[in-house]
């Protein structure tokens, strides 16, 4: 017999890199919403285990992706979205939109999920002022970092030189319609303006004469949340269900919108103070973000140990065993002593590893550069977990961090990962959670998945209760 779908379900979502699908965990448990994420669209029987369930997400990988590879992945998961029966279903892209007609195209995965769940208009929300993720008349503004000045993401220090998906397009609108005909409409910060005290719907606001438009929504600060989440909810239809696309905003906008009307308390859950341990942390990260390495480098001058991997040979699968052997030999002092320990195979965008890591993705199987350079990045996830996994037996530890977004997606699978849930905060979209990994060694671990623009520069420290010397 067919199980019927949770009719408590608010919204279910599918998440194209590991840490975003994390984040929108974030912005909808501390909300009040019982929210887990899953690997795999998961089945009645595993939704049945979480009692209260309000909303769930699928951490998927569809960023790295081709659009012949989306073709395969997207349409089971928008299924099973669908069968949820959740009211809102949402498309989960990068605050950063990186994307291309080639890898993670944004416009196919919009095309895709249109096909099941129909050709209305489609809401796209990409700013999120907490994160420092900004867009004003459909440019998109990005910090480097928590403490810095937004600047436009074609000028971004990181993101314009991305290695795989550079950003040389700061207007949503132009990037977007080089991954997709169909038509793309702007509500400006003028317009939710104009829509603060009014009641126009979202047609109106784009003098869109056609209802099958993608739709993107200006998000220059907090109060433009709740405006932003009513002119969502007005576009779903009458029981049925709405599709979305975007970042965290979609949740951030919703979550302000319920909250004024009464749909949820006004009041988050309890622990808002942030998640610190005094236990031994083990850190694996893959980022090559300036801020990851700038926190890296603040932690190794506060206590913390680094072990520099070698990441030409942890990439390349012949080199793969030997690049952990050597990493954990180095780490075995510090891992006995009880240390917190960062394993990393870059150290910011010019590190020279970054060099080997190229030349081994060469030698890996692909027909295209960028599959290429995927694979090489999955088997250095690989690695990467392989070490984390290790060096938790060794410790007996429960503690850990995977920095970067890609990494994290592939260390979480290869980690036996089913399921996480959200502890706490420690810094906007890079949450504590707790492993579902039946069997495996990472099963109840307190777990931080962060990407490598996440944090401050103090984040390692925070973690652990420490002000910087």
């Amino acid at each position: 017999m067919k199980a019927k779908p949770a009719k408590s379900l608010l919204l279910a979502y599918y998440g194209d890199d590991f840490t975003g699908s994390t984040d929108v965990m974030e912005s909808l448990a501390r909300a009040g919403l019982r929210t887990v994420l899953f690997l795999r669209p998961p089945t009645p029987k595993q939704l049945a285990k979480y009692p209260g369930l309000r909303a769930f997400g699928i951490a998927g990988g569809s960023r790295t992706m081709s659009p012949a590879q989306m073709q395969r992945e997207l349409p089971p998961a928008f299924r099973a979205l669908k069968a949820s029966g959740a009211a809102f279903i949402h498309y989960k892209t990068c605050s950063t939109f990186d994307s291309s007609p080639t890898v993670g195209s944004i416009g196919k995965a919009i095309e895709l999920g249109r096909r099941v769940f129909g050709n209305g208009i489609t809401p796209l929300v990409v700013g999120v002022p907490v994160l420092g993720r900004h867009v004003v008349f459909g440019n998109l503004f990005a910090r480097s970092g928590l403490d810095a000045e937004p600047v436009r993401l074609d000028r971004h220090p990181t993101m314009s030189r991305h290695p795989v998906t550079p950003m040389d397009e700061a207007d949503i609108r132009r990037h977007l319609a080089r991954q997709t005909n169909l038509p793309i409409e702007l509500v400006d910060v003028l317009k939710l303006a104009t829509a603060r005290n009014t009641r126009p719907n979202v047609v109106e606001l784009t003098d869109a004469r056609q209802a099958s438009a993608i739709v993107l929504f200006d998000t220059l600060v907090e109060t433009d949340l709740p405006i932003i989440g009513r002119l969502i909810s007005s576009q779903r239809p009458f029981s049925g269900q709405l599709f979305c696309a975007g970042s965290s905003g979609v949740e951030y906008a919703l979550v302000a919108h319920w909250r004024e009307t009464g749909k949820i308390a006004h009041t988050a859950i309890a622990d808002q103070r942030p998640a610190t341990t005094r236990e031994q942390i083990i850190t694996v990260s893959g980022s090559c973000s300036p801020v990851t390495d700038r926190q890296i480098g603040l932690a190794v001058k506060n206590c913390f140990v680094e072990i520099a991997c070698d990441t030409g040979l942890l990439a390349d699968p012949n080199g793969t065993k030997e690049a952990i052997a050597d990493a954990l030999s180095r780490a075995r002092p510090a891992l006995d002593e009880g240390r917190n320990i960062i394993f990393q195979t870059a150290r910011g965008p010019t590190d020279p590893r970054r060099e080997k890591f190229a030349r081994a993705a060469k030698r890996c199987s692909g027909q295209t550069r960028a599959e290429r350079s995927a694979t090489a990045g999955e088997t250095l996830g690989r690695g990467l977990a392989l070490i984390l996994e290790e060096a938790l037996r060794i410790t007996s530890g429960r503690h850990a961090i995977v920095c970067g977004g890609d990494s994290s997606t592939v260390v979480a699978r290869a980690l036996g990962v089913e399921a996480l849930e959200y502890i706490a905060p420690v810094a906007p979209g890079g949450p504590l959670c707790r492993v579902h990994a039946p069997g495996r060694i990472a099963h109840d671990c307190e777990i931080v998945f962060k990407g490598g623009q996440v944090g401050r520069d103090s984040f390692f420290l925070d973690l652990v209760g420490k002000d910087a010397k």
